[in-house]
């Protein structure tokens, strides 16, 4: 059996997340009252408590998450759980997996977790977009149609090849809206708007990422302990440059999750744990390859 852990990113996030993993393990306690420390404010109480609104704000959802799959992979080493073949994770995720693989400290990924949501919220004030899933078209065809959709005034482009059939676009509104109109001529089973201004993984997020990589080049980076697939590249991470370059290209490049998890099964990995709130890769999985081995974690929230 080969195994790859998988770390979630924005949009797994519930009020309650990690509760009963505070009150019952003293592992994913520390975790959470570390970053409370570090950060000066209850992040823990958001997590457990909301409000909702609060807590879907980039700004404090992306370490939201992060900490919860922090305390999560703590107490699966208190466990006993081994190290894996591989990790990935989506989008943010990325960064859970660095920090479980030893590539960052705690501390640090937070800090640069913390960062890229304050920068990309930032971003997403100055030039605000949308973005929107598209179900049942392929990649070539959503490709085209974002081509045809951009023009000199706006563009929009695939921000996330999540599995087969599901695609999720981003960028300028008008030509995020251009394209929405263009999938359903293309036979799209459901075209949806998400409720979010801003517009991740496109250009729009160009001044986000400049200021990003600063961090990223400030930030000590070690080699981590098992290979992690890149979002951008969907190949492994194994040196600080390789782990550097994809961070700061990952803002405005598209997450090729699809691509990952298929240079996963191509490796022989058999088995995906969903390390964090909810099972979102785990169902991406499923479309992806249904005979692959999904593992929930059970205790209280997912573990």
């Amino acid at each position: 059996m080969s195994t790859a852990y998988l770390f979630p990113g924005q949009g797994s996030q519930h009020v309650g997340m990690g509760l009963e993993l505070y009150q019952n393990t003293p592992e994913a306690r520390a975790v959470f009252d570390q970053a409370d420390n570090q950060l000066g404010f209850a992040l823990s109480t958001l997590c457990f408590a909301g409000p909702e609104e609060t807590l879907t704000d980039t700004v404090n959802q992306q370490p939201a998450l992060f900490v919860t799959s922090m305390a999560m992979w703590q107490r699966m080493q208190a466990q006993g759980w081994e190290m894996p073949a591989y990790v990935a994770g989506h989008s943010l995720g990325e960064l859970s997996a660095l920090t479980a693989v030893n590539a960052l400290s705690f501390a640090d990924g937070l800090n640069l977790v913390r960062t890229r949501g304050e920068l990309m919220k930032a971003a997403g004030e100055r030039e605000p977009g949308a973005m929107a899933a598209i179900l049942a078209l392929d990649i070539p065809t959503v490709k085209h149609i974002c081509e045809q959709a951009s023009d000199e005034t706006g563009a929009v482009q695939v921000a996330n090849d999540n599995c087969p059939g599901q695609v999720v676009i981003s960028g300028d509104e008008a030509a995020l809206t251009r394209a929405m109109a263009m999938a359903e001529e293309a036979k799209a089973r459901k075209v949806v708007k998400l409720p979010i201004t801003i517009a991740a993984h496109s250009r729009l997020m160009a001044s986000a990422a400049a200021a990003f990589a600063q961090a990223v080049d400030a930030m000590p980076i070690q080699a981590p302990a098992v290979p992690v697939i890149g979002n951008v590249t969907a190949q492994p991470l194994t040196t600080p440059e390789q782990i550097r370059a994809e961070l700061k290209a990952q803002l405005t490049a598209g997450v090729a999750w699809t691509d990952s998890m298929n240079y996963l099964l191509g490796e022989g990995v058999d088995t995906f744990v969903e390390v964090g709130p909810g099972d979102t890769l785990l169902s991406f999985m499923k479309r992806i390859d249904r005979k692959a081995s999904r593992v929930k974690l059970t205790f209280g929230d997912n573990l």
